[in-house]
């Protein structure tokens, strides 16, 4: 970093909804370099992808306790404030809201950023009105610059929790008031969504995601709301005005007041603040906090809190009385002992630290273990024993942490189960590891632990988003009021076909688990209608998923569609899912359809879990033979049976139990006897010009094969009508893709597709007629066995190889007669060659020949 005052400084002042970030963002962008110090997390990440959109990811680095995104030419770093790399010297540097520097427990740092940390060209200080006073003292050499609020910010009257309008944000301070007031609010209105400070990133962006998009109208939060989130609110209601802070209850300041309604109104869309009524209190603005919220005066900042940034490490009681030194101005307050310093503190007296942290690089290691976060909210003594461990572990030995004892960390908080407070605690256990695995000079694999613990983080945050949806937003359940004199829920039924009557009229249709409104329905009642179906479908859903967990074979089936997704499964006859791309064509994945939201959790699982056993069923009792072959391309064949089979193997699985011979020719042609006898015993052909599995020809095996290559294809669009009985030849389709009759087990020849193994067995029946070049006269039964018009097969044996020509046919009365026959175009040439005594070439890859060619030679 720039050494002070050697920058140009400037200070943004002003209130929330000022575009002070967005002017940050843009002056970090018009430099070579630059760094930007966030409050929050989800602050830095959201940052981050802006300005990945703007330079490009190789360009932009993302460092927070919990994240290291660092591109080795990156040149902007977006980070926490606490994660800010100061030895590294950029051109742009900002602090954004830095007026926590009087935080009792973040202060300091955010302090010791706004004196410390420079940019080399430029410095932006961002934050509240309320610092003006101390930026004058602190750094008087800044600029200071106010800006206004794009919008206006006015009180409204107190409402009652059932009459808050719409895209309202109402704020309580403990998880119980939360949980209480989001409960009713589901009760009266549907659904609301939820944003605590315990959750994590991920799942707070879902829940905003939920009320961004309008399915829920309302949100209730801690005071976490205060930064860092942007979103549609009209209206903030407080159901409180006081908070615990750590150390008493107490009200809040109309600074903390305002910071919180200022979430209303964004940009140039004006907003307004008031209180709900809520239990028993009876929570008031006074007119001087309305009048400083409304006017963002408020009294200035008298203090910042400090803490020295020049460590002894010569001893551990050298590096506790630096981190006591008292404030070099009396602008700058000591902070009290924030989580790192009262662990040291704790682990000083330890006889294990007391012995190893006596050299300067084991206390600078003990301190650095000691900055590990809190995240679990647990006592300092608690706390402190993890962080012995871990200084214990990089004490000795290589100096790293256990492999085994990390696995053995993650894999205990590896649970899905329990309440919401139980997946938040998990999730607060795991973003310990993931700052952990931070630290590459604690772990032997760093980047192994930290996409653990992200992933996890990842499954975690995602099961609490659905814990909160199953908790605060209860469709099925939602209650729909008279429309005249709003008292009295509306009787709904639902009759054993499907029609559901709200107090005798039908309001729609269900089918499987999917709700179907009449086409007739008026718009504005629409609404109010999906409301009293949701609440009829609970128990009908609830139903349907056991009884079609439970179902036999037969219930169950399958439809080809025209549209994609093409392959829907059927529940007596109801479309209840389909089939997506899986890791191989014989391996779809099933998607239950849209309806199926409405289902819990644990009975989407069971639905699931039973749509995929009879998927891969089916697939095991028709496909039999691409089940071996698929196994043999995982490398689960015999010995002896190697690479050539292996690789014939792929080809048939992605074919599906059909391929071109030539195109497998190489894999062919390096069989060996013992493999050839492996995949005849298997159930493979190998033909002149196809491999194919028989087996897999037959009717139900074919439109099964059909269906699993259109769920594996990402083909959209229409599907030819293949016939169920499997005919021996089909007419082709101009507009349908080649592929799907190849899979089907055809072999295209102009406007028509033959059966490969009637293609080959006429083959066979050519090279009997055909020897010594005899032509071969097309005789009805050599037709109808391919199923073809004489013109048809005048083109299938071109085709094959032939060449049509005229001949007399032998016996009494057939002189002068002429009849249409076919000659093999190769056995002339041959002649030819052997007159001139050139050497025989080998048959072609595709000619009927080769098989025989290569049986001969092996």
């Amino acid at each position: 970093m720039g050494a002070l005052g050697l920058s140009k400084v400037t200070a943004v002042l002003g209130p929330t909804n000022t575009g002070k970030t967005h002017l940050a963002v843009e002056r970090l962008c018009a430099h070579s370099s630059g760094m930007i110090g966030f409050p929050l997390r989800l602050l830095a990440r959201e940052v981050y992808d802006r300005v990945v959109a703007i330079k490009g990811p190789e360009q932009v680095a993302l460092i927070t306790g919990e994240e290291r995104i660092v591109p080795p030419n990156a040149r902007y770093f977006l980070c926490t404030a606490e994660s800010m790399p100061l030895d590294r010297e950029v051109s742009f540097l900002a602090l954004d809201e830095a007026q926590l520097g009087a935080d009792d427990e973040r202060g300091h740092i955010f302090t010791d950023r706004l004196l410390r940390a420079r940019g080399r060209d430029e410095t932006m200080i961002l934050g509240s009105d309320a610092l003006r006073p101390l930026v004058s003292k602190l750094l008087p050499d800044a600029e200071i610059i106010s800006r206004p609020r794009f919008s206006t910010l006015s009180y409204a009257a107190p409402k009652k929790l059932s009459r808050v309008p719409k895209r309202t944000a109402i704020v309580a301070f403990s998880a119980d008031q939360v949980y209480a007031i989001g409960e009713m609010l589901r009760r009266q209105r549907g659904g609301v969504a939820v944003v605590m400070g315990s959750l994590s990133p991920r799942t707070r962006n879902a829940q905003v995601g939920m009320y961004q998009s309008g399915e829920v109208d309302y949100l209730v939060a801690t005071d976490a709301i205060g930064m860092g989130l942007n979103m549609d609110i009209s209206h903030v209601a407080f159901a409180g005005l006081s908070k615990f802070d750590g150390k008493r209850h107490r009200r809040l300041t109309p600074a903390e007041m305002a910071q919180i309604a200022g979430r209303a109104g964004r940009h140039q869309r004006d907003g307004t603040f008031g209180t709900v009524q809520f239990g028993e209190e009876r929570r008031q603005l006074t007119p001087e906090e309305i009048l400083a919220i409304e006017n963002h005066t408020f009294a200035p900042l008298e203090h910042l809190m400090w803490r020295s940034a020049s460590l002894d490490f010569q001893s551990v009681g050298a590096l506790i009385r630096s981190l006591d030194a008292r404030p070099p101005r009396p602008e700058l307050l000591k902070a009290d002992d924030a989580i790192d310093l009262a662990v040291l503190r704790r682990l000083a007296q330890e006889p294990l630290v007391e012995e190893r942290a006596r050299r300067s690089p084991r206390v600078r290691r003990l301190w650095d273990a000691c900055q590990v976060p809190d995240y679990r909210k647990v006592s300092p003594d608690i706390h402190a024993r993890l962080v012995l461990r871990i200084f214990k572990h990089l004490s000795e030995g290589n100096g790293t942490l256990p492999t085994d004892w990390i696995a053995g960390e993650i894999a205990r908080l590896d649970q899905v189960n329990g309440d919401i407070e139980t997946i938040a605690g998990r999730i607060a256990g795991i973003r310990t590891w993931s700052y952990i695995s931070q630290r590459a000079d604690w772990l032997e694999d760093p980047a192994h632990w930290a996409g653990r613990a992200r992933a996890l983080e990842d499954r975690l945050s995602d099961v609490l988003h659905e814990r909160l949806i199953q908790r605060f937003v209860d469709r099925r359940t939602s209650v729909l009021l008279r429309s005249a004199g709003g008292r009295g829920a509306i009787d709904v039924e639902v009759d054993e076909a499907g029609t559901v009557e709200v107090e005798g009229h039908s309001i729609g249709t269900l089918s499987g688990f999917t709700f179907t409104m009449d086409a007739d329905a008026r718009h504005e009642d629409r609404r109010r209608m999906m409301a009293a179906a949701e609440r009829a479908l609970s128990a009908e859903m609830t139903r349907r998923a056991k009884a079609l967990a439970e179902s036999g074979e037969g219930d169950i089936g399958f439809e080809l569609g025209q549209q994609a997704p093409h392959v829907r499964l059927l529940w007596k006859g109801a479309r209840v899912a389909y089939l997506a791309p899986g890791r191989d064509p014989l391996s779809p994945r099933v998607r239950l359809e849209a309806g199926a939201s409405l289902l819990a959790a644990t009975e989407k699982a069971s639905v699931l879990a039973r749509l995929e056993a009879w998927v891969m069923a089916r697939t095991q009792d028709l496909l039999k033979p691409l089940m071996r072959l698929a196994a043999l391309a995982e490398g689960e064949g015999p010995q002896g049976i190697g690479g050539a089979a292996r690789g014939l193997a792929v080809h048939l699985v992605q074919g599906l139990g059909v391929a071109r011979r030539e195109s497998a020719e190489a894999q062919i042609s390096a069989l060996s006897r013992d493999e050839r006898r492996w995949l005849a015993k298997a159930g493979i052909k190998i033909g002149a010009r196809h491999v194919y599995a028989p087996a897999v020809l037959k009717p139900a095996a074919m439109q099964w094969r059909v269906a699993l290559w259109a769920a594996a294809s990402h083909f959209e669009g229409p599907l030819p009508s293949l016939p169920e009985n499997g005919p021996v030849s089909v007419p082709v389709d101009p507009s349908a893709p080649k592929a799907v009759y190849a899979v089907a087990g055809y072999w295209v020849v102009g406007d028509k597709a033959v059966r490969v193994d009637l293609v080959e067995r006429l083959l066979d029946v050519l090279r009997e007629q055909a020897k010594g070049g005899a032509p071969v006269i097309p005789t009805g039964q050599l037709v109808s066995m391919v199923g073809l018009s004489q013109a048809d097969f005048s083109r299938l044996m071109v085709a094959l190889g032939y060449r049509r020509t005229l001949v007399q046919p032998e016996g009494e009365g057939a002189e002068g007669e002429t009849t249409v026959a076919y000659k093999w175009k190769g056995y002339a040439a041959n002649r030819r060659r052997a007159a001139r005594g050139e050497e025989r070439k080998p048959a072609p890859a595709a000619s009927p020949f080769a098989a025989l060619a290569a049986w001969r030679s092996g």
